[in-house]
């Protein structure tokens, strides 16, 4: 039978007290360190005590605007120095920063405008323009725009990010915030709806960087982190900043794509001038990095931890990118409503094809249909309890209600328990299909597809056959150069998976479509199947 909920205490976590602001606890973290460098970004650098000074500037002049506690503020902007800065800035000051994805429409930012209410935005200037064509779209109205480089403004209520520091001298102290106030939101990715505003408290990246960035990455001051993933994913936030942060060590951020070329630049320090020694990625980053011609070799880097998260990662790949830098990649899973990751393989205990075991301080249950708990080898649905929970999404009562059952969460996943306390990704509960009465898990599928030396990526979808019944459907992306036929990638599937589960069909394509995160969007894909047929 499946193990009961893992039930783990982080007794040796201190909590935080009940006043608690998370600006101001990195910066109390930090102060010791003020001419150690914080973070590097493609302009420039920014020690810990230049961080201090502009986080409480920043706090000063959103004051000063007249902007009430816990009233929003918009984040738009690139990875650079100017976003913790102004992430850190706007929660010393008792606002709550509405970090948001880079890559949406104007359409998007009018709705999360309207819906957040945010009363300022900071904002890069490349993303300006679509900044204020989501503001004439939206009927709410916002105070203040504050530009950040490289353009400059150009209407009386925008106003440039240096002058608006200079502008007031720093606050003295935070505001008096409680652990359980909200801290921050984050946008769900929105993959089958309006995307969800996820309300953080303050004292959630406090546990995320005690319990995994501390517990389990064990990230000392004298790394270098460097995240593909941006910081307003609530992954990367924890990669490049909250968890550097809580130890003294340095983070690099990157405005431009996270490409092979773009991270193997940095991997060998051709930007800022330092290697990174901890680099976080995804699943389908590093199968474009592993088939890249430049990719580089062990001794170009000074890596010495790899986490993935996202998606869940192949065994095929983390063993090649084992095989060629001799380094483990440590996947995991979390998700925006638990901030970051709770289950995870961990350094030194890695079993690839697993999504390893919960995180110290968090449990984890696999339920059926009906509520139950489900026999070992069986998928269930993964139920998480952990401190770092999300307290809501803002304005959506019945999201909210279907996901936070209580001190579970819901997380939308298939799992499967393993003898060894490991759990097994399954995919995504609306992905998951019944074949012949038995439950067939996509991502198996697509993780033997890519064992195949010629395919790049893959993904799985079921279709009805002539008589209704599902069958499975691969859409397959072959590496450049590369071949491969119909029938040798079935026969390929045949002898690793049990007979029902190769794909019936096989279709080749030139890319697969994927979320901004680069997880792959099989529903627009079964989209794209009902259009067809």
């Amino acid at each position: 039978m499946n193990s009961p909920a893992t039930t783990v205490t982080a007794s040796s976590v201190t909590p935080p007290g009940e006043v608690f602001n998370f600006a101001q606890h990195l910066l109390d973290c930090n102060s010791r360190r003020a001419d150690k460098l914080a973070f590097i970004d493609d302009q420039g650098e920014l020690t810990y005590g230049q961080l201090d000074e502009r986080v409480r500037r920043l706090a000063a002049s959103l004051r000063s605007m007249g902007i009430k506690r816990e009233e929003r503020v918009l984040l738009l902007m690139q990875d650079s120095n100017d976003w913790p800065v102004s992430f850190l800035g706007a929660m010393y000051a008792g606002l709550v920063p509405v970090a948001v994805n880079t890559m949406l429409t104007a359409d998007d930012y009018a709705y999360m405008l309207e819906h957040s209410r945010a009363q300022a935005a900071l904002v890069s200037g490349t993303l300006l323009p679509v900044l204020l064509a989501a503001m004439v779209k939206s009927d709410h109205e916002i105070q203040k725009v504050i530009v950040s480089r490289p353009v400059a403004p150009r209407r009386p209520d925008e106003i440039e990010f240096e002058d608006f520091l200079r502008s007031n001298p720093p606050a003295t102290k935070p505001a008096s915030t409680r652990a359980d106030d909200p801290g921050f939101w984050l946008y769900s990715s929105g993959s089958t709806g309006r995307p969800k505003g996820t309300v953080h408290s303050h004292a959630n990246p406090y546990w995320t960087s005690e319990l995994y960035g501390k517990g389990v990455l064990a990230l000392q001051e004298s790394d270098i982190c460097f995240s593909a993933a941006k910081l307003f994913f609530a992954y990367g936030l924890g990669n490049a900043l909250t968890f550097p942060m809580s130890v003294g060590a340095t983070s690099i951020l990157m405005a431009e794509r996270a490409t092979p070329d773009a991270a193997f630049k940095r991997w060998r320090g051709q930007v800022g001038g330092v290697k990174p020694t901890v680099f976080y990625g995804a699943p389908t980053g590093f199968s474009g990095m592993l088939a890249a011609p430049n990719l580089p070799a062990s001794s170009e880097v000074a890596l010495r931890l790899v986490s993935s998260a996202g998606e869940a990662l192949p065994a095929e790949l983390g063993e090649q990118f084992k095989r060629h830098f001799g380094i483990d990649i440590i996947d995991g899973i979390g998700s925006t409503e638990m901030l970051h990751i709770f289950m995870s393989n961990l350094p030194g205990k890695v079993r690839y094809g697993t999504t390893g075991w919960p995180v110290p301080g968090y449990a984890v249950e696999l339920r059926g249909d009906d509520g139950k708990p489900v026999p070992d080898g069986e998928p269930g649905d993964l139920y998480i309890n952990g401190p770092s929970a999300a307290m809501m999404y803002w304005g959506n009562r019945e999201k909210t209600c279907d996901t936070f059952r209580g001190v579970w969460i819901k997380s939308g996943d298939k799992y499967m328990h393993n003898s060894d306390g490991s759990y097994t990704y399954g995919g995504r509960s609306d992905d998951m299909l019944k074949i012949s009465g038995i439950y067939v898990s996509p991502f198996e599928v697509e993780a033997t597809l890519i064992q195949h030396p010629s395919v790049l990526e893959a993904a799985v979808i079921g279709v009805p056959d002539a008589q209704g019944l599902i069958k499975t459907k691969a859409f397959v992306v072959i590496k450049d150069g590369a071949q491969a036929t119909d029938a040798e990638l079935k026969a390929f599937v045949k002898d690793k998976l049990a007979p029902y589960k190769y794909p019936r069909q096989i279709v080749f394509v030139s890319d697969l479509p994927k979320t901004a995160t680069g997880k792959i969007q099989r529903f627009k894909l079964r989209e794209l199947e009902n259009e067809t047929r």
